[in-house]
């Protein structure tokens, strides 16, 4: 993200944090103790700062899947299935196979990364033998993943765990769980050599050239000798590997088994991080931990602010809704401004 574009993206948050201020003073709160209390109870400590970063470790990775996808062509909208998915083939492999650690965390990586790409794989052969719309097919693989793993672990299921209560798996082995370096936890550096992995591939490779070229004119690209076709379905399968190993990381680092509801919001939040970044990979990042903070400072700041923490929601929708409404408008500002600047006199000319 350059200068201009992240001045803009940062002036969109003021904008929107401004907006929701409004709404505090209007119900009679002080917006300057609920935003205390949410950057407090967010990264106020080393403690809190750790699992906030925890917490934005599937919002990043469903993003960077949802903008790589974006950015190159694909409109691919199956992060919550392909999370899904992920999460169920480590949960698969985790009860199924011990190894020792080293051996076991990479594989239940790789699983991970191949439920996930194996989902969105479907999608995309859809795509090349029937020309059938990935918009559409990845919504409704949504579906089906969701009732397909809900069925698995419903008591009685063939992955329910024996005389449990609610609908979950059995625990995967204790040598495929991550563990922590000082307060945070290992899936954080797995989160961040991936991003830097995929940031790296897409600005600086010929692949991830011509997957930008794709992006922004198919066409072009086409006539200019890329692989469209076939650079397609690698993104397809690079996007649905980086939702699926969001929901593997999700099982390895906590709660260790499938349960109902593994998935919560994560994917579409990842797709609205992806949407408010204008599906550029660092933004993405950036975005998805000050999204990470605003969710875990919540219910704190409820507790503290008799605020409800509802309040968050309807902030992520502003924050939304003026990024995304605001942008073209305070890009052209932006440039009008530098223009005015670089066209003024300067005082040492004669």
């Amino acid at each position: 993200m350059n200068g201009q574009k992240l001045l803009a993206a940062l002036a969109g948050i003021a904008l929107a944090l401004s907006i929701g201020a409004l709404v505090l003073l209007i119900e009679g709160r002080s917006p300057l103790d609920v935003y205390a209390a949410l950057v407090a109870l967010s990264i106020g400590d080393v403690d809190k700062a750790a699992i906030t970063i925890k917490n934005a470790v599937p919002l990043i990775l469903t993003g960077l899947s949802a903008s790589l996808a974006f950015a190159s062509g694909p409109i691919n909208l199956g992060q919550p299935g392909q999370f899904l998915m992920g999460a169920l083939a480590v949960t698969l492999v985790g009860i199924t196979v011990d190894l020792p650690a080293p051996l076991m965390i990479p594989l239940l990586m790789i699983a991970a990364a191949a439920g996930g790409a194996l989902w969105a794989g479907a999608a995309a052969v859809l795509r090349h033998v029937f020309n059938m719309s990935e918009f559409i097919v990845t919504l409704m693989l949504n579906s089906i993943a969701d009732l397909f793993t809900a069925w698995l672990i419903t008591i009685g299921g063939p992955l329910a765990e024996a005389g449990a209560l609610s609908p979950r798996s059995p625990a995967i082995t204790s040598s495929g769980r991550l563990g922590e370096i000082g307060v945070f936890n290992l899936s954080i550096l797995v989160m961040a050599l991936v991003a830097v992995a995929i940031w790296y591939v897409f600005h600086r490779t010929r692949p991830g050239y011509e997957w930008r070229i794709a992006g922004q004119n198919a066409l072009f690209a086409r006539l200019g000798g890329c692989p469209v076709d076939r650079n397609f379905f690698i993104v397809m399968l690079l996007s649905g590997a980086l939702a699926g190993l969001a929901g593997g990381l999700l099982v390895m680092s906590g709660p260790y088994r499938f349960i109902r509801g593994i998935g919560a919001n994560y994917a579409w939040d990842g797709v609205m991080i992806a949407v408010v970044a204008n599906s550029a990979l660092g933004a993405t990042v950036l975005y998805g931990l000050f999204f990470a903070a605003l969710q875990t400072g919540a219910l704190g700041m409820e507790l503290l602010t008799a605020v409800p923490s509802e309040f968050i929601q309807v902030l992520q929708a502003v924050i939304v809704l003026v990024s995304v409404a605001s942008r073209g408008y305070l890009s052209v500002l932006l440039d009008r401004l530098t223009l005015r600047r670089l066209s003024r006199p300067s005082p040492n000319r004669t």
